[in-house]
């Protein structure tokens, strides 16, 4: 087995032990779910073609789909695609009027990442990678670079903001050439969607809209049409924690996020978009809640209905909806297995553990919390990276008598049922 770097060993440990997903070495503990992985590769490759693409990923809390995102991510950006990710809160919804659609936007736009930038902040890059490649064109053909950067996003105009993403660009040129930086700082603050009011936008840059919580998804459109231009094979909007969306007491907000949804799915599944791809990571609850989840929105649970042929064992990946199977015993074990190689830096001769140590360690947690140990891996697996740790800090430990004192518990996510708020329909009612 090839040695791995403590870089991405350190990386992939820490992340683990704090309950986190690591932003990088996902490729040495991945196991199993080798079908999901073969869809989202497919779509991956439908964006490329210049389609599109929306998957709903389904799992428990603790179950991996944070991972699991993350895990596609890099496949994308490995595919030259462009990536943006964010999880959703209460000051980050998909549709708002107070600001908080702008507010994930803008956070999607920070987190935007290429294969040369892996880890945000690849905005500049972009526009530079556009620019440049339109000055070639343009010494090619004898023409001046701002003719060229105009025909080329013309057909961009057509789209909401459309003129105004073009002039920004063009702005952006004209300090690239001039070496104003300041008109250059001003051009990427709009497109990460920074600007506050129109006026401020306008004396910067002289255009006249910026992107607002009514534009949000327009702009992704339009963004996903730029990233082609500049030579990527397309954009993928990856969005985590929908959860928060099925919390939120007020129904006309929840409704509104999820009629946003509807648009998006339907732009989607109409072909309607161009290299523009959505995965979006969520609880069953938040699907399946017909009081208050998406089937609550009868529009969502007629296109989101599980395919009835796909029973007794038969299953269907062509749909929306793709429910993240749970890991078996043996793929736990694999997992184990790995976890335990990426702490020895890929060298069998350190092993902190024998393999006899994780079987035991498996029927440790079966006892202390039934199958949920390898359905819901999370808190089993911070707990075993936590044991290699110590065996790694005190040789003399013996692992038979520390893995009695490891505690497993029940991952819930942090948060209860019990603990939404009621609707505001009903917060009058009594009895």
């Amino acid at each position: 087995m090839p040695p791995i770097r403590p870089k991405d060993r350190d990386a992939v440990l820490q992340s683990l032990r704090a309950g986190v997903v690591p932003r990088v070495g996902q490729h040495l503990i991945q196991v199993g779910r080798k079908r999901e992985i073969e869809t989202l590769m497919a779509d991956l490759d439908r964006l490329a073609d210049g389609g599109s693409a929306i998957r709903f990923v389904i799992g428990e809390y603790g179950s991996g789909k944070t991972f699991f995102l993350n895990l596609i991510r890099a496949v994308a950006m490995e595919k030259k695609l462009v990536t943006a990710n964010a999880d959703l809160n209460p000051d980050r919804r998909l549709h708002a009027t107070g600001g908080q659609a702008r507010s994930l936007y803008a956070e999607l736009m920070r987190n935007l990442s290429t294969r040369t930038k892996p880890d945000g902040g690849a905005m500049t890059g972009i526009v530079e990678k556009f620019v440049s490649t339109a000055k070639a064109e343009a010494a090619a053909q004898g023409e001046a670079t701002e003719v060229v950067i105009r025909r080329k996003l013309d057909h961009l105009t057509e789209m909401v903001n459309g003129f105004d993403f073009a002039d920004v660009i063009a702005a952006y040129y004209k300090g690239f050439e001039t070496g104003n930086e300041q008109l250059k700082a001003d051009a990427i603050r709009w497109l990460r969607g920074e600007f506050n009011t129109k006026t401020e936008a306008r004396q910067a840059l002289g255009v006249r809209a910026i992107v607002d919580d009514a534009s949000f998804y327009d702009q992704l459109k339009l963004f996903a049409r730029f990233v082609r231009l500049a030579g990527f094979a397309g954009f993928v909007v990856c969005l985590d924690e929908l959860v928060n969306l099925y919390k939120l007491a007020n129904t006309a907000a929840r409704n509104a996020n999820y009629e946003q949804i509807l648009r998006i799915l339907n732009d989607t599944l109409q072909g309607n978009t161009e290299g523009l791809g959505f995965i979006l990571g969520g609880t069953p609850e938040f699907l399946l809640d017909t009081r208050r989840g998406l089937f609550s929105y009868p529009a969502l649970q007629s296109r989101l209905a599980e395919n009835t042929f796909a029973a007794a064992g038969l299953v269907d990946y062509s749909g929306p909806v793709l429910r993240l199977a749970s890991l078996t015993p043996e793929d736990f074990y694999v997992l184990l297995q790995k976890l335990r190689n990426v702490h020895a830096y890929g060298v069998a001769e350190k092993f902190a553990l024998p393999d006899e140590a994780i079987h035991a360690y498996m029927e440790h947690c079966a006892r202390r919390v039934g199958e949920v140990y390898f359905r819901t891996p999370r808190t089993t697996i911070t707990s075993f990276v936590g044991l290699l740790a110590v065996l790694e800090q005190n040789p003399a430990a013996r692992w038979q008598e520390l893995l009695e004192e490891v505690d497993v518990f029940v991952d819930t996510g942090g948060v209860a049922d019990a603990q939404l708020e009621p609707d505001e329909d009903f917060a009058g009612f009594r009895i």
